[in-house]
């Protein structure tokens, strides 16, 4: 539909190494692995050059600061050939480590406008823990040069519920964090994915989970410290300073549509979903012969595309506007999501007004559970 925004989506899978929690694919880079990858992005841009304006762009990983400062040009300008006009939000992750002055002058000149910098922890033992390639240090000298670049929007990542991490120690680092001023600050419960070296640790005993009690009170932590010190919440994870919510991932939540490229890649666009093969290879050998390799492609429903309204739109603050949705997907399970809502509403879970439902401090603490009722009900 062209009245949706529309956001692209860059999959840089290079890191030099993988941290202990880490699924996301990547690889380690190699010989020409970083020109094969950018003459792979220009052909996939090509076979799928983005059908109308681009409201936001996002480079994500794997590590996309671990491309040299001339690889970061090239890959930035077969996106800017692609595009009709320049994105309003232009987001490039980087890893403290990976951040130099050369790149971040070739990012600003491209365009980017908002850096993101998965800190996790302002710990150095903690870090160690998480198997991160970075240091405090690091992250102080990443702060420094990303300011004296001239970004004012830049996010930090970090992450609870660590190994050895107590309520004091997640304080302090959400004091540090704050003290450094970024626009936007993500906390994210740390998860025990399979086949990570957490997981591992975790199935040999080395490593607790912890119980539904101990990660909610650290998620309240986060909300009344950010919210005290001037970071509104608007997603369960997301907090940032007036006017620097991430637009990219609002436009993803909204269930708009998003154009993927590189290996491991998802779209959502003309009524389908696909996502690009998990490995760099087969992902080039289908771009280059102009068939490109999905790990799954589907049609989308109605009923399907409701429920993912309503499952990310609960995690936001706003909540969601059902007249709305309604309008959109007309042939979703309406009646049986109306009674859902009824029911989380008497539980003490979500308030209603005005065709706006949106989830309670209570129900955002239980944002998972609602989700996976969404998906049974509707």
């Amino acid at each position: 539909m062209a009245d949706l925004g529309l956001g692209l989506y860059v999959h840089v899978p290079f890191c030099a190494r993988v941290c202990d929690f880490c699924n996301f694919y990547q690889e380690r880079p190699e010989g020409d692995d970083f020109s094969r990858y950018l003459a792979g992005v220009a052909r996939e841009l090509a076979l799928q050059p983005p059908p109308r304006r681009v409201d936001t762009v996002f480079w994500g990983g794997g590590t996309p600061g671990l491309l040299p400062a001339g690889e970061l040009e090239k890959l930035g300008g077969h996106i800017r050939t692609a595009l009709p006009a320049p994105p309003a939000e232009w987001t490039v992750e980087m890893a403290p480590a990976s951040v130099r002055a050369d790149k971040l002058r070739v990012l600003k000149d491209l365009g980017v406008n908002r850096i993101s910098m998965g800190v996790q922890s302002f710990d150095d033992v903690t870090l160690a823990r998480l198997g991160r390639p970075h240091t405090r240090r690091q992250v102080d000298r990443a702060v420094a040069l990303v300011e004296a670049a001239g970004f004012g929007n830049w996010n930090i990542d970090m992450m609870f519920a660590l190994p050895g991490q107590d309520l004091k120690a997640w304080h302090a680092d959400l004091a540090e964090a704050m003290r450094r001023g970024p626009a936007h600050i993500s906390t994210y419960c740390l998860t025990f994915e399979e086949d990570t070296a957490l997981w591992v640790r975790l199935r040999r005993g080395e490593v607790e989970k912890r119980g539904e009690a101990d990660e909610a009170a650290f998620y309240e932590l986060a909300w009344d410290a950010l919210g005290a010190g001037g970071y509104a919440q608007y997603e369960v994870s997301n907090f940032a300073k007036p006017g620097y919510a991430c637009a990219h991932n609002l436009g993803t939540w909204r269930m708009e549509e998003w154009l993927g490229y590189g290996p491991s890649a998802s779209s959502q666009a003309a009524g389908r979903r696909w996502t690009n093969v998990h490995d760099v290879e087969a992902w080039l050998e289908g771009v280059l012969e102009g068939e490109p390799h999905f790990a799954e492609s589907m049609a989308l429903s109605d009923g399907l595309l409701a429920q993912d309204a309503v499952i990310f739109g609960l995690r936001m603050n706003e909540g969601i506007r059902v007249p709305l949705l309604r309008r959109r997907f007309p042939e979703a399970s309406w009646e049986a999501a109306e009674q859902l809502f009824a029911e989380l509403a008497g539980e003490g879970l979500a308030g209603s007004a005005g065709g706006s439902v949106r989830l309670t401090r209570a129900g955002r603490l239980l944002a998972d559970r609602v989700g996976l009722a969404v998906l049974e009900r509707m």
